[in-house]
Order: structure tokens, then C-alpha cells, then sequence
């Protein structure tokens, strides 16, 4: 235990100055605006239209949309980049290179003398496009526009940026213009990046109407580019009628998987639809895949109100603006219904077809793009205290800690001030019914102590009926804030927390419940009823009070990610469950995200808000989103143990603020590392102030197995309340003679088949792995091959089906190795001799089931004999292990098995004492 406190001690000193240091990083850049690339050169606005030109849509992609988009900015908020031509052109000379081939850009500069009749008959050889004698000019303009844009934004001049341009380029290919492109300036712009900043990953996101093939074609095979286009094919009938734009066209080669195309069959996606695609397909991929820059083709042409997809003058100038805003951190406007993803509703399910037009009035219709945050402190809340035990985790420096941490970076001085008030006895009997605890504030201490002891895990002192007042009355005082729009979201740093109180009784360190009692009042003071309302409770604990006060009630949606264990972990009740959904008509609006077995981090809630949270939470659409901010979940807490960083929720708060028009206000629950919640919640109120979330550790480890069968429990229940849960995908490999279209040669061949992979194994532990029948199998969903030991391309997800020898039962698991783990530097150097996976254990002789340790190289047997390299592992702090039986590597302090390339040449040792061949290189 000794050990154990003091290993604790130097890791917190650790990770508080690195993260004190990456917080002040942060908060001291200097601020950047966004940079609106609006070229004003008289090129751009040429119509560029042949008097006897026949070509179709030629009166609808004129220069006047430009125009109008400008109408449609506050240009005071915005940096207007006025490009001069000369400067585009000498940057395009380079850029256009990087993809295009010379002879293509020749031939393009050559139309500047060409003649009418020949122009026509150039561009007559391409499918649908139409040039002029000053087309090449502009379209050299429009790259060299995105290329400044490019430069600004990856040297930090500029957060993000927006470019306005024409004509469009994600059609054109590498020596062929098509659909109206010349030049594809967002692929141009991904390889100028990758060779002038030295940028290894792109995401580039396509939400054109029409497929990007020009863009699919270029990086097709390169893995460093990640492209996801979103667009309708209706079976291949909408144009470019091609079949690579359909689903099963992946990449090839190493950048297999890099290629996502969502391909809508018919027509009429809305809102929902696009939003959906984004939650659960886009943003998973993209927060593992971890790109440097985003780069978007902005296409409008899917936009409402254009009957023809594509070039509505209004529709893209408002869509264009609406972006605008939100890059310049202004919050989402609420969404108008339907609020779920169209289809089919699955079999007997119950779906709610409440309407919210009423409702929705109380909502402006374009948030400002000017914010304010709210906070609410008042120190008179550390006057409760525990007068028995000093060292009580509830201490009351949680909130002066963290009201310093947000002054000493600044973040104070840039919000808006919310002062708390007495919440009045009347306003307390919104959720509550008991009246002990006022009486409290006459009590002598030997009272006290027995008023105490009736109640589960609570104490008081004279003035906790005082604290527990002013934390209420503030969160009052900021909703109402928030609701009349004097500030755009806030941050209660309150105490005592309020998540497990009752309606008729304190718990849990908590008296009052803060977040159900500001839901009420939200409601309450609201215009229009009933207010709905968003409680995101992310507290490490279950939150009891809360889903017994709201269980019965559809106007609030109750949704905790918390500690499970199987119901053991506090406050230990089967409530705590996934099958616990409400009761009546607020059946469905209480969701249980229980986490048993593992210690949770960034991946697993990021995970669980992609699948769960987000999807459930936009169908809903509410008017208010409260969180209940427990930071006990936090690395470093005492009491939770699992390891979400301040990055981790700084990224969970920015895409909650995509909900409710902006509308969040932040509560401090629990968090019982004074460093860990200062940190913590410093990078939330960072974030609703409109700084952008801090990048996340890299590579973003898998979630944990046990939580994606949370999550996935979560959605069995939970699907028939939520059209947005019946997400289902069939995999589906295309066959190499579906890989070509017209004018294209096939992609290479990816590879070896997809294959069926089954592996004895003894596993030092198997808790919590998800078990199958024995008749099961797992197929992989990548071509790579892999040899007995387990040894694959890299970067690869791969999932075995395992038997466990040693246990009684014959009984599968299904076992998905990490592709990193914070211990891989235990892992030493091979010893002279190398690895004789013959020897027997050191300790007992037995040969039965020996581990090699990776860090002094010792053999042991594993737990199923005599467990001697558990024993060792535990004493000498060594957490990777090497199995003789598969070769697989395990780490006892993550409790997963791990494949990455540090553990290669203890692999490849290995395999060659017991195979004499080595494994295929890591690639």
C-alpha cells in the first residue's frame, strides 16, 4: 500500500506540471480569427460564359452567388484576404504539380489564344465542362487562394479558414477536367500541405450532392489521406453514374479503409440524415484516424430549397454564411424536425412522433456569433466542511482549486460573472421534500454527527444548509442567464455536489440535487412548455437522484456514463443498469451508459457520445443541456480510477455545445483530485469561451472490449425508443472486377482475402472479454496476413477468435489487441541470447504455460498453473509479458492484450525459436 501511495504521488506531480504546462500553452496563444478567403479579383467575377454555348446549368454557377454569399457575412467579424493575382499564380505554378500532370497544365494555360471553335472542341472532349479564354487564369486564382489559405492556417496565423471560390475542383482529376473542375483545389491543397508543412495526415470531407471521384482517384492508395464523401448515387442513376462512388469502395493497398464514401440511394436526406452520418461513421474514424489539418469541399448543393441539387443562389449563400458562423464560434441554431434519420422503423418498436414546432419558438433562430460565459463562485461554499475526518475527499479547496486554476490562466477575466443567491425553501420543494437539514444550522456538533449517520455517506456542519443553497441559487441564477440570452453557455463551480440527493433525502456527499432543481427551474421560467431539457451526466457515479426524479418524464432526457461494475461500484444499485430505461411516458429518456470491467478513458466516452450520447441527444433536441461535471472519472482521481484526460473532456463538452443553439451550462458534481478537476474543468470553460479543443493523445488507443459491450447493451435497449440507434451496416467486400469504371485501369489487388483467424491461447486474464459459443468465429474486416504470431500490417484493428484452454468450460472470447498502451517503454532490449520459448518456469519447472516478461526476460509460468509471473508482474512492476503458447503480448496494468511495433523483435525472436522463420515486417 505504501508502494502503491507513493508510485501514486510521483505520477500526480508528473502529470500535473505537464498538464499545468500544456493548459498554459493553450490559454497564452495568441487569439486568431477566422481568415475569409473572398478573392476580389475581377477574374473571379468573369462569367466566363461562350456566347453560343449549349452547355446545361451555365446560368446557375455565375459569379453571382459570390456576391450574395457576401451579403450574407458580418464582415466584422471576419479577416477578408483581398489575393492579388500575381501572388496565386506563382503559388498555383508549384502547387498545381503537386497532383496535376504537366502536360494537363500546359494544355490548360494554352486556352488563354485559343479560338472560340476551339475551345468548344476541348472542352466537348471532357464530360461536362465548358471553358473560355480566361478560365485558366481563374481557376489558378482560386488555387492559389486556398494555398495562401493553407499557409496562414498551418503556421497558426489563422485558426480555420473559409474559402470562397469558383470554379469548383473536386471532379477534376490528375490530367482531365470534368463536372465544371479544371483543377481539384482540395486535393492540390492536401499534397501542398503534406510537402510545404510537413503534414502526415488529411482529412478531406466531401459533402457535395455529387461524388468527389477526383479527389477519390488521387488519394486512392495513399494512407495518409483519409477521405469521406457524403453524397446521393441512387444505385449508380445520379451523376457522375459511376460505381466506385458506392459504398464498398474502400481504397486499395495500404490505404485500404482510408476511402469511406456514404452513398444515399434516395432522395430527400435531411438534416437528421447528414447529421447521423457525421456522429456515428464520420467522426469515429476521424478521431482515430487523428488527422493534422481538415479540409472540406464545401458543397451546397444538397442544401434545402434547391429543387435541382445543385447551384441555388439563396441556399448556398446561407449555407456558406451558416459556416462562417460556426467557425467563428458561434453556436449551432437548434434544428427543426425531423430530428431523426429517415427509413423504415424497425419491427414493434415505439417511437415517439412528438411535435416540436411549439417548442422550438423559444429558440432563437441564428445564435450571435458573438459569446459570453458565465460563472458562478462564491468561496461562502467551502464553509461546509467535515468537523470528523480533515482528510474527506469532498474537501472544500475542490472549488478554490479550481477557481484559481481558471485565474491563473486567464479564463476568469475572459467570463462573465454570475453571482450565487439563497435558493429559497419554495424553490427547493421543486424536487425535494425533506426539511432536516435546515434545522441543521442551530445543531450542536454531537447533532450533527447523529443527523449524519441517518443518511448514506453525507456530513454537516452548521452552514451545509448555507452551501448547499448558494450552489443551487447560482445554477438559478445562470440558467437564467442563459435562457434570456445575457450569456451564451456557463460554468457553476459549486459544492456540495448534487447528483445522488433524493426527493426525500441527502446522499452521497450530496444534499440538494443542483441539476434536476436548475432543469425545473429552466422550466419553470420558460415561455414556452415544457422546456425540454438535456441532464449529461458524466460523474464516475451513477446518479441515483437524478434518474429517479426525471424517470417518469419525457420533457428531460437523463443520460450518465458512469462506473458499473456489475452493480457493486457506489452507489451500488441495479438502477444504475442499461436495462433501466423510465418508466411510463419517460421510457427511453433515461439511458444508462454502464461501465463494468477495464479502466476507462478518452476512447471509451468519446465512443459512447459517437453511438450513444450525440445520436440520442439530437433526435431529442433540446432547448437547455446541463451536465452534471463529476471529474472523479478523471486520470489521477482517488475514488474513480479510470483515466479521462482534461483533453478528453474538452472534447466531450465541444460537441455538446452543437446541441440546444449552444445553450450548456457546466456543474461541478464530484472529482476528488484537486489537480485532475482544476485542470479538467479549466479546458471545459476553455471551450465554451470558444477556444478549440486541445488534440488528444496520438495514436488514440481502441475503446476497451468491456465498453463496447456497454455501449452496444446501451443500443439493444435503448433502439426501440431511437430511430437514430437502428444504424446497420452489412459488410461488404467489393470483388477486384467491381473496382474499375470507364476510363479507369482496376486498383491494384489489396492483398490476401479476408481470412478466419482462430488461435489457442491460455490468456493471463479474461474478465470481462465478451463470450460466444463455441461454434463461433470472427471474421476480419482487413486483408493482412497473419501468422501464428498474431503479427500483422500495422495499424491494424484485428480480432481473434481465442479458446481458453485452461478453463473448464469450452468457451470463446472474442479478444481485440490495443495498438498502444502507456507501458511500452517497460519493454527492453532482447538479451545476446535471444528467446528459447522451450524453457520451463524458473520458479516451479513446470513447461506447462510459461510468459516471458519483456522487461528482464525472465520465464514464469501464468496464472493458470501457479501464477508466478502474476506474482512477478505485481512486485516488480514489469506489466508486458510474452506467451510462448501464441506468442501474444499481454499488459497486466492495461489488462489487454497489445500489438505494436515496439513489441516486433521479442515477436520475431520468439517465432523463430519455435517456428525457424521469421514474421513479415511491421509495414
Amino acid at each position: 500500500e505504501v508502494k502503491r501511495r507513493g508510485r501514486m504521488e510521483r505520477s500526480r506531480d508528473g502529470t500535473e506540471e505537464e498538464l499545468k504546462d500544456r493548459l498554459q500553452k493553450l490559454v497564452n496563444k495568441e487569439p486568431v480569427s477566422l481568415s475569409l478567403c473572398l478573392s476580389v479579383s475581377r477574374f473571379i467575377c468573369l462569367s466566363l460564359r461562350l456566347s453560343n454555348s449549349s452547355l446545361p446549368f451555365l446560368t446557375e454557377i455565375t459569379p453571382d452567388k459570390l456576391l450574395l454569399f457576401h451579403k450574407n457575412i458580418n464582415t466584422k467579424h471576419v479577416l477578408i484576404l483581398t489575393l492579388l493575382s500575381s501572388d496565386c499564380s506563382l503559388m498555383s505554378s508549384y502547387g498545381l504539380l503537386c497532383v496535376c500532370r504537366k502536360h494537363y497544365v500546359d494544355m490548360m494555360k494554352s486556352t488563354q489564344t485559343m479560338s472560340e471553335s476551339e475551345l468548344h472542341t476541348l472542352s466537348e472532349s471532357y464530360d461536362s465542362v465548358y471553358l473560355h479564354p480566361e478560365s485558366f487564369q481563374v481557376c489558378v486564382l482560386a488555387v492559389g487562394s486556398v494555398l495562401q489559405l493553407v499557409d496562414r492556417v498551418m503556421t497558426s496565423e489563422l485558426r480555420n479558414g473559409f474559402a470562397v471560390i469558383r470554379p469548383p475542383g473536386h471532379h477534376a482529376q490528375a490530367n482531365q477536367a470534368n463536372g465544371f473542375c479544371v483543377f481539384n483545389n482540395v486535393a492540390i491543397a492536401a499534397r501542398y500541405a503534406q510537402t510545404t508543412h510537413s503534414v502526415s495526415r488529411v482529412l478531406i470531407v466531401d459533402w457535395d450532392v455529387h461524388h468527389g471521384q477526383g479527389i477519390q482517384y488521387l488519394f486512392q492508395e495513399d494512407p495518409s489521406v483519409l477521405y469521406f464523401s457524403v453524397h446521393r448515387y441512387e444505385q449508380g442513376s445520379f451523376w457522375p453514374h459511376l460505381p466506385e462512388s458506392d459504398g464498398g469502395f474502400v481504397g486499395s493497398g495500404r490505404a485500404e479503409g482510408r476511402t469511406m464514401n456514404l452513398s444515399w440511394n434516395k432522395v430527400g436526406m435531411k438534416d437528421a440524415d447528414y447529421i447521423t452520418a457525421f456522429q456515428q461513421l464520420l467522426l469515429p474514424v476521424a478521431y482515430e484516424f487523428q488527422p493534422e489539418l481538415v479540409l472540406v469541399s464545401a458543397g451546397f448543393d444538397a442544401a434545402f430549397g434547391d429543387p435541382k441539387g445543385g447551384y441555388d443562389l439563396q441556399s448556398t449563400a446561407e449555407g456558406a454564411a451558416s459556416c462562417v458562423r460556426a467557425l467563428l464560434g458561434g453556436a449551432c441554431p437548434p434544428l427543426t424536425p425531423p430530428t431523426a434519420p429517415c427509413g423504415p422503423l424497425a419491427t414493434g418498436s415505439v417511437i415517439r412522433a412528438t411535435s416540436y414546432e411549439q417548442s422550438m419558438e423559444q429558440l432563437s433562430s441564428a445564435p450571435s456569433v458573438a459569446t459570453a460565459t458565465g460563472l458562478v463562485y462564491d468561496e461562502r461554499m467551502m464553509e461546509h466542511l467535515n468537523m470528523w475526518d480533515r482528510h474527506h475527499p469532498e474537501q472544500p479547496q475542490r472549488i478554490s482549486k479550481i477557481f484559481s486554476k481558471h485565474q491563473q490562466l486567464g479564463l476568469v477575466a475572459r467570463c462573465q460573472r454570475i453571482a450565487a443567491r439563497l435558493a429559497t425553501e419554495e424553490e427547493l420543494t421543486l424536487c425535494h421534500r425533506y426539511s432536516q437539514i435546515k434545522a441543521s444550522a442551530v445543531m450542536k456538533a454531537r447533532d450533527l454527527h447523529k443527523l449524519g449517520e441517518e443518511f448514506n455517506s453525507i456530513f454537516i456542519n452548521n452552514q451545509s444548509f448555507m452551501s448547499a443553497q448558494l450552489a443551487v441559487g447560482g445554477c438559478f441564477n445562470a440558467v437564467e442567464r442563459i435562457l434570456t440570452g445575457q450569456v451564451s453557455n456557463g460554468v457553476a463551480i459549486v459544492r456540495p455536489p448534487g447528483h445522488h440527493a433524493e426527493r426525500d433525502s441527502p446522499c452521497g456527499f450530496c444534499f440538494f440535487n443542483t441539476a434536476a432543481l436548475a432543469a425545473r427551474h429552466a422550466q419553470k421560467i420558460s415561455n414556452h412548455a415544457p422546456l425540454r431539457v438535456l441532464i449529461l451526466d458524466w460523474d464516475v457515479h451513477h446518479g441515483n437522484g437524478t434518474q429517479h426524479m426525471f424517470e417518469d418524464d419525457d420533457s428531460v432526457l437523463y443520460i450518465s456514463l458512469h462506473r458499473y461494475d456489475n452493480g457493486i461500484f457506489f452507489p451500488s444499485s441495479e438502477d444504475a443498469a442499461p436495462n433501466q430505461v423510465g418508466v411510463a411516458k419517460g421510457a427511453g429518456f433515461n439511458v444508462n451508459v454502464a461501465w463494468s470491467g477495464g479502466r476507462m478513458g478518452d476512447s471509451d466516452y468519446l465512443a459512447a457520445f459517437h453511438h450513444v450520447v450525440m445520436p440520442i441527444a439530437t433526435e431529442f433536441n433540446p432547448g437547455l443541456v446541463l451536465v452534471s461535471a463529476g471529474f472523479d472519472a478523471a486520470r489521477g482521481d482517488p475514488l474513480g480510477g479510470y483515466n479521462v484526460t482534461p483533453e478528453g473532456y474538452a472534447h466531450l463538452t465541444h460537441q455538446l455545445m452543437s446541441l440546444a443553439g449552444g445553450r450548456v451550462l457546466l456543474i461541478l458534481e464530484g472529482g476528488y483530485n484537486l489537480s485532475s478537476i482544476s485542470e479538467s474543468m479549466a479546458m471545459c470553460t476553455s471551450v465554451l469561451l470558444g477556444d478549440p479543443p486541445p488534440s488528444l493523445v496520438i495514436p488514440l488507443p481502441p475503446p476497451h472490449h468491456s465498453a463496447v459491450a456497454a455501449i452496444n447493451e446501451v443500443i439493444q435497449h435503448h433502439a426501440p425508443y431511437w430511430r437514430s440507434l437502428r444504424i446497420h451496416s452489412q459488410y461488404r467486400k467489393c470483388r477486384k472486377s467491381e473496382r474499375s469504371s470507364t476510363g479507369k485501369p482496376p486498383l491494384p489487388s489489396p492483398g490476401l482475402e479476408a481470412t478466419t483467424v482462430t488461435v489457442q491461447t491460455s490468456g493471463p486474464a479474461h474478465s470481462g472479454i465478451s463470450r460466444f459459443g463455441h461454434q463461433s468465429n470472427i471474421s476480419r474486416s482487413h486483408s493482412c496476413n497473419v501468422h501464428s504470431s498474431g503479427w500483422g500490417q500495422g495499424g491494424l484493428s484485428v480480432s481473434l477468435t481465442v479458446s481458453v484452454s485452461f478453463c473448464p468450460q469450452s468457451t470463446m472470447y472474442v479478444v481485440d489487441p490495443l495498438s498502444w498502451c502507456p507501458h511500452l517503454d517497460a519493454v527492453k532490449q532482447l538479451p545476446p541470447s535471444g528467446i528459447d520459448v522451450f524453457l520451463p518456469c524458473q520458479d516451479c519447472g513446470s513447461d506447462a504455460e510459461n510468459w516471458i516478461c519483456l522487461t528482464c526476460y525472465q520465464v514464469l509460468c501464468g496464472r493458470y498453473v501457479n501464477s508466478h509471473m502474476l506474482d512477478h508482474a505485481a512486485v516488480c512492476e514489469h506489466p508486458l509479458v510474452l506467451s510462448f503458447s501464441d506468442l501474444s503480448v499481454w499488459c497486466y496494468l492495461c489488462e489487454a492484450y497489445i500489438h505494436n511495433q515496439i513489441l516486433y523483435e521479442a515477436k520475431n525472436a520468439a517465432h523463430c525459436a519455435k517456428f525457424g522463420e521469421e514474421i513479415p515486417p511491421w509495414s
